[in-house]
């Protein structure tokens, strides 16, 4: 069996920087000090953490609560969810799905959404998984404290409340864009994964505008995107392929950059608290080992010095 050679996916780690909260968890059930659970504490997203301490009331089986000061940031940092930083990711189109159908797929495909982001119409079934891997934005310096605030008006124990804020932080995540899911879409039912439906005759033009949209995003490439009736999974037994669209290499080349770029242009403003992308490493991996680059980044190739894995052929 033809072995895959050549890069297989392009890893990444992120650095990034901020102050404050900008992904909270909402309301937490806490042990107010007196023994009254009190649900008017918010925390941020951490971690690992429960409001429960782990003891239980033989009597009545009550689970007790901890108190809002009971955490550490270090066993359980701040972190931003990989679903909240692709929305901001994707923000530009973060809606355009919704208005999604099967007229219009062929504007969905030819976008940053459908080669990047991936996406799901329940209407028809019609779906592209996304290439693109992200991890949690995780906190590293742990600088958490406890607010307690007091709302305008008439004083009672309702116009009270309280808060996990946090001072400067400094996020680590790592990413991953797969080579495999990348440069194919398939355009058939078959194995029910179809992106799109297309009539006879029209998969010529659908590769033609997705081939366009790519080369908009860096001119100095030249992208090829090719339909073919049967593209074919090298190492299968049957040699069953599928309708669909293959992307050469400049074609992957420039989602690639042109989403390394996104990356290191992120930023979130929520409220009074923000974080921005610092720095991003890229790792041009043609190992076997699927993120290297968490382990040891001296072995990894910064620079595209080989060509991408070819995973599929036109039978």
């Amino acid at each position: 069996m033809e072995k895959v050679t050549g890069i297989k996916s392009v890893d990444f780690k992120i650095t990034a920087l901020g102050h404050g909260v900008v992904n909270w968890n909402g309301p937490t059930s806490l042990n107010g000090g007196d023994g009254k659970t009190v649900d008017n504490h918010t925390l941020p997203k951490l971690r690992g953490y429960t409001n429960l301490t782990g003891k239980v009331k033989e009597e009545t089986g009550y689970k007790y609560k901890k108190e809002a000061t009971d955490i550490d940031f270090k066993e359980t940092p701040l972190y931003i969810s990989q679903n909240c930083i692709r929305h901001h990711l994707f923000r530009s189109q973060a809606f355009d799905i919704h208005y999604a159908k099967k007229t219009n797929l062929e504007q969905v495909l030819a976008s940053i959404t459908g080669l990047i982001r991936g996406y799901v119409v329940p209407a028809t079934q019609n779906k592209r998984t996304s290439p693109l891997l992200l991890e949690d934005f995780v906190d590293q310096l742990g600088n958490g404290n406890f607010e307690q605030f007091g709302q305008a008006g008439e004083r009672d124990s309702s116009s009270f409340y309280s808060k996990t804020t946090f001072g400067d932080t400094k996020y680590i995540s790592y990413g991953s864009i797969s080579v495999e899911q990348l440069q194919f879409i398939s355009l058939d039912k078959k194995f029910d994964r179809e992106a799109m439906n297309v009539n006879e005759n029209q998969g010529e033009q659908v590769a033609e505008t997705v081939q366009n949209f790519i080369q908009t995003l860096n001119p100095n490439l030249k992208p090829k995107v090719t339909f073919h009736t049967n593209y074919v999974r090298r190492g299968t037994i049957f040699e069953e392929g599928e309708n669909g669209i293959l992307l050469n290499d400049d074609a992957i080349k420039g989602l690639i950059e042109y989403t390394i770029t996104l990356l290191s242009e992120l930023s979130i403003r929520q409220a009074k608290s923000y974080m921005y992308v610092d720095e991003v490493l890229v790792d041009y991996n043609d190992s076997s080992k699927m993120m290297r680059i968490k382990r040891d980044e001296n072995s990894i190739n910064e620079q595209l010095n080989s060509d991408f894995a070819s995973y599929f052929y036109a039978k």
